[in-house]
């Protein structure tokens, strides 16, 4: 099963790749499913809601015109706070999805990538403050299928990386809160596009996950263009297979689906 689940169109305000141009080159390089995962994000002046209605419309027309080649599924990226939580169940409960990641892209609606959450703060309280975040919303907010990116944090963190002992207690119990909710987390490749020292999550959250007991996991290349499309997933499936996983999944109606590795 070659499958690439978390793709950014035209429809995410930092893509400007058409649908169908990624379905052609999917097509092309052998692909058997691939899940469109566009943004939503809410949050002060940061709110963005991709346009539901026609992104929908346009995957049901591929999903029929390219039915007998590919499989196409209907996904989002919703990128959520806890005190956001009403905002993204109305949607959630408003369409059919097939697959939601569940990112942080945003804390106290501040953002990340322009370090306006991290201004003003030490190290540790932004990246302490980032895992406590995403506790609190994974504790009251449960319409996804896995945790995105889920160190994320790492791309935006001007101190270089930050040692993996100080967060692994507030990891470990996000990571039991999705096991014990039949919730999983991502391998995304774009880790590679951002030069960072480890996979993302890094190997010891997907090492702690797996000790945990954790089994769903889906793999991303957080394509934003089509040459990002599939980027590493082959050698990402070796990693996994190596620390002990076995399976890697893609989601139908919200329902993981197993793939042997």
């Amino acid at each position: 099963m070659k499958a690439d689940y978390h793709i950014h169109t035209s429809y995410s305000p930092d893509s400007f790749v058409d649908m169908e141009d990624y379905i052609i080159c999917a097509i092309k390089n052998n692909f058997d499913e691939i899940c469109f995962t566009d943004h939503i994000d809410y949050g002060n002046e940061s709110c963005y809601c991709c346009d539901c209605v026609n992104y929908l419309k346009e995957i049901n027309n591929y999903q029929k015109k390219y039915s007998n080649k590919i499989k196409i599924k209907f996904g989002m990226e919703f990128g959520a706070q806890a005190r956001h939580k009403d905002y993204f169940n109305r949607i959630f409960n408003n369409w059919d999805f097939d697959f939601i990641i569940l990112s942080f892209h945003l804390i106290d609606d501040l953002d990340l990538w322009d370090r306006s959450y991290q201004r003003g703060k030490t190290q540790d309280e932004f990246n302490l403050g980032y895992y406590q975040e995403i506790l609190n919303t994974i504790k009251v907010y449960d319409n996804y299928s896995v945790l995105g990116h889920l160190d994320l944090i790492r791309r935006y963190d001007d101190y270089g990386e930050y040692p993996f002992l100080k967060t692994k207690d507030i990891v470990a119990e996000i990571l039991s809160h999705l096991i014990e909710n039949d919730k999983g987390i991502e391998l995304n490749t774009s880790s590679f596009r951002y030069n960072l020292e480890d996979l993302m999550p890094r190997k010891e959250i997907l090492k702690l996950y797996k000790d945990l007991g954790g089994k769903i996991i889906t793999i991303g290349s957080d394509s934003h263009q089509c040459a990002h499309l599939g980027y590493k997933i082959k050698e990402m499936k070796e990693v996994l297979k190596n620390i002990g996983f076995k399976y890697f999944c893609t989601f139908d109606k919200m329902s993981p689906q197993f793939h042997m590795l």
